[in-house]
């Protein structure tokens, strides 16, 4: 029987395009599952705030009678608007391996956007930044960190046989962190905060945090807005990710600097690594993945190194070093010895080389990929 293509129009098949990975990943130990309900509030319209400046669509697809694939396009306006020219956006794609599977996915993710009068697509990329992004073509014997992805590594070949080429790509370390820091690397952050008056903020509740969320976001947008892939994230969607993310931070791992005038100018957000707790929660919150992830938080055993910023007219004068030395504090009195970062562009010379300074393993590749319609 030939492949069939449904395109996603109600709850009931948005939760079988959420729970298609659970199935395809269900004997891989490497694969770090999402929380099911988070990935479906990201489908829907009405409470993903995305939507205000996206249209996007999504498929499965069937063979049998048995789900085999899926995939989803996005119009991403701001993007668009930014880059300067029509380029859709694949995304969540996932199929066994058969390639009439994915020809006939992409093909309709394609057909859907030249509708829509794109003239080329690339991806995997989400709705932001701060969404799913890139294929991971090295590294599938590592373990993801909560913020990366994972896929299969037949995947690659796919993307290539469908006449995908490279656009860039990012790069994830894995650092082995020293159980002291060095001290010529404290006394080069204290020279730099000596030298701009700067103070350096540290929390030890999540209310001693609130007043700098909006704060870090506002430097979020300033840092990232001209990376490839990213741009300026509204009002609502910000508002949207603290909802969604700062509950389950520990504010211990999150560290501040202050100019002199009390203006936010950099900041690192770690967290405990939650990988192998997400592992045990299978995607859901309750009965229990609420309790590995508590005790995953509270008794970490190594870190992920989720997002650092600095104001973009700060970003060459050392600031991160500053952040990193106030983080391996806390790292070494919890006695924690290793660190994942999330993926970084591999032309972002200035962050490869902060993190090539520690003992390190260069381990996961993802790629973004393009193609002209």
């Amino acid at each position: 029987m030939s492949i069939q293509i449904v395109e996603v129009l109600n709850q009931r098949k948005r939760k079988e395009f959420v729970n298609l990975p659970f199935k395809l990943y269900k004997d891989n130990k490497f694969w770090v599952p999402p929380f099911k309900a988070g990935e479906l509030e990201l489908l829907m319209p009405d409470k993903n705030p995305a939507f205000d400046f996206c249209k996007a669509k999504f498929w499965l697809a069937y063979e049998n009678g048995k789900t085999v694939g899926r995939i989803g396009a996005i119009v991403n306006n701001l993007s668009i608007e930014k880059q300067g020219e029509k380029i859709g956006r694949i995304t969540r794609m996932e199929f066994i391996d058969k390639y009439e599977v994915s020809e006939k996915l992409f093909s309709v993710a394609e057909e859907w956007l030249k509708s829509e009068e794109m003239i080329g697509v690339n991806g995997p990329l989400g709705f932001s930044s701060l969404d799913h992004a890139g294929l991971l073509i090295e590294g599938q014997e590592y373990l993801p960190s909560m913020a990366s992805d994972y896929h299969f590594a037949y995947y690659e070949d796919h993307f290539e046989r469908l006449a995908f080429e490279k656009e860039i790509d990012w790069l994830e370390f894995r650092i082995n962190l020293p159980e002291e820091t060095p001290a010529k690397a404290i006394r080069v952050a204290e020279l730099i905060q000596k030298r701009y008056g700067l103070q350096t903020i540290n929390f030890t509740t999540k209310k001693e945090l609130e007043p700098y969320k909006e704060k870090i976001f506002k430097v979020f947008n300033d840092a990232f807005a001209d990376l490839f892939g990213t741009f300026k994230l509204p009002e609502n969607l910000i508002r949207f990710y603290i909802s969604k993310y700062f509950p389950i931070l520990n504010p211990r791992y999150v560290k501040i600097i202050l100019d002199k005038e009390d203006k936010l100018v950099g900041f690192i957000i770690a967290l405990p690594s939650l990988s192998k707790a997400l592992q045990k929660a299978k995607g859901k919150l309750f009965p229990f993945g609420w309790w590995h992830l508590k005790k995953a938080l509270e008794n970490p055993s190594e870190m992920d190194l989720m997002l650092t910023g600095v104001d973009h007219d700060c970003q060459k004068l050392g600031f991160v070093s500053i952040l990193m030395n106030e983080l391996l504090k806390t790292s070494n009195s919890d006695g924690l010895r290793f660190a994942e970062t999330t993926g970084m562009l591999e032309n972002n010379h200035v962050a490869i080389q902060l993190w090539k300074s520690f003992d390190h393993v260069q381990h996961k590749r993802k790629r973004c990929y393009r193609k002209m319609f």
